[in-house]
């Protein structure tokens, strides 16, 4: 990290400061650019240091800045208000992956904030700007981070397009809540956001490694079945083809679970005999079996997963007192057009009737 110890100085002069440094690594990269074609991460961190250093001299600045080691936001902090965070690229363009945007590391008293960039292909340049003047989109790397592009027009940062002022998104307790929502509002018909929901806390993980269906034990794929029975009521739909997209893009994303033939998970098996309420008997697809088998896991997953969560998965506004029967309306509007609304309702309205709301020990973690 570079600091400077000077309180002083008013943004015009670092504003100044800045472009003198970037003239000053600019003519130094035209006489020794094999040297900065081989720099980058914290060497190149030193160079800039070495590069403000010299620009101070004969400016409020002149003796007070110093380079320090550690992880902190940003590279350069100039009188507790000023900061520069350099970043670079071995190719020739002017876009890289950023920092993170939580700035959990960010220097408290640091209010505005540079960003100088080493554009380390040939040719070697250097430039800076304001950092949320270089922001143009949201990458996820173990945790959401900026996109740099150094060549973004007025108007086109990620913080015109959300709405929302970096300064705004910075000092949030949750700023990936604002970021998930406007992805989601992007989303296409089979598309998910895999790495957020607006949920989301910052020690949140994605599978670390990706798990082929056939390859889980009997009461994984048991749990993870009723799952999607639970959370994607569309997989009861008769005659679709797209009715288990939303389930295999949770299962790959949120599981690491990659399943080939979803189908036979809840489909096979032909039908199945099922009573009413008055007793009288039916033959109902084989889902409605497995639900019949499955029914206290399924009521208690019901009743103990968050309200915003369902929300989300059942894409409704509001989350019912009674979420056995909200969701068993759900799974019947889907099947009417097999089955009819009537009967699906009236079929699990008897498999979740009041007699079968044991209380006993978790069946399973959900860990949604």
């Amino acid at each position: 990290m570079i600091i400077s110890e000077n309180n002083k100085p008013s943004i015009v002069i670092f504003k100044k400061l800045m472009a003198d440094t970037d003239n000053l690594l600019n003519a130094d990269a035209k006489e020794r650019e094999a040297y900065y074609c081989k720099r980058g991460g914290k060497l190149l961190e030193g160079d800039v240091y070495e590069a403000v250093k010299e620009s101070a001299i004969g400016t409020p600045f002149d003796g007070t800045i110093q380079l320090v080691s550690g992880a902190s936001f940003p590279d350069i902090v100039a009188n507790k208000f000023y900061g520069v965070e350099v970043k670079s690229t071995e190719k020739n363009h002017w876009t890289s992956t950023g920092s993170s945007i939580l700035e959990s590391t960010r220097d408290a008293n640091v209010e505005r904030i540079y960003l100088t960039f080493g554009k380390l292909g040939k040719p070697v340049q250097f430039l800076s700007r304001p950092y949320e003047e270089c922001m143009s989109d949201i990458a996820v790397t173990h945790y959401p981070r900026y996109k740099i592009d150094m060549r973004l027009k007025p108007g086109e940062t990620i913080f015109d397009k959300m709405g929302i002022s970096y300064d705004e998104l910075r000092v949030m307790d949750n700023p990936v809540a604002p970021v998930s929502k406007y992805y989601k509002s992007k989303l296409k018909e089979g598309e998910s956001l895999w790495w957020a929901s607006e949920n989301v806390e910052e020690d949140t993980t994605t599978p670390a490694t990706v798990r082929l269906w056939t390859a889980l034990a009997l009461d994984d794929k048991e749990k993870y079945a009723v799952m999607g029975y639970v959370l994607f009521p569309e997989i009861l739909r008769s005659g679709s083809n797209k009715k288990y997209n939303r389930y295999a893009l949770w299962l790959a994303t949120q599981k690491g679970i990659i399943n080939t033939n979803i189908r036979d998970s809840f489909s096979a098996g032909g039908q199945v005999l099922m009573k009413t309420p008055s007793g009288l008997e039916l033959k109902m697809p084989a889902a409605f079996g497995r639900i019949k088998k499955y029914h206290l896991m399924i009521i208690e997953l019901l009743q103990d997963i968050d309200e915003e969560i369902l929300k989300e998965y059942w894409q409704v506004d509001i989350i019912d007192k009674n979420r056995i029967n909200q969701w068993c309306k759900l799974v019947a509007v889907e099947a009417d057009s097999s089955i009819g609304y009537s009967t699906a309702y009236s079929v699990l309205s008897e498999i979740f009737g009041l007699d079968s709301r044991q209380k006993g020990k978790k069946l399973f973690q959900t860990n949604l």
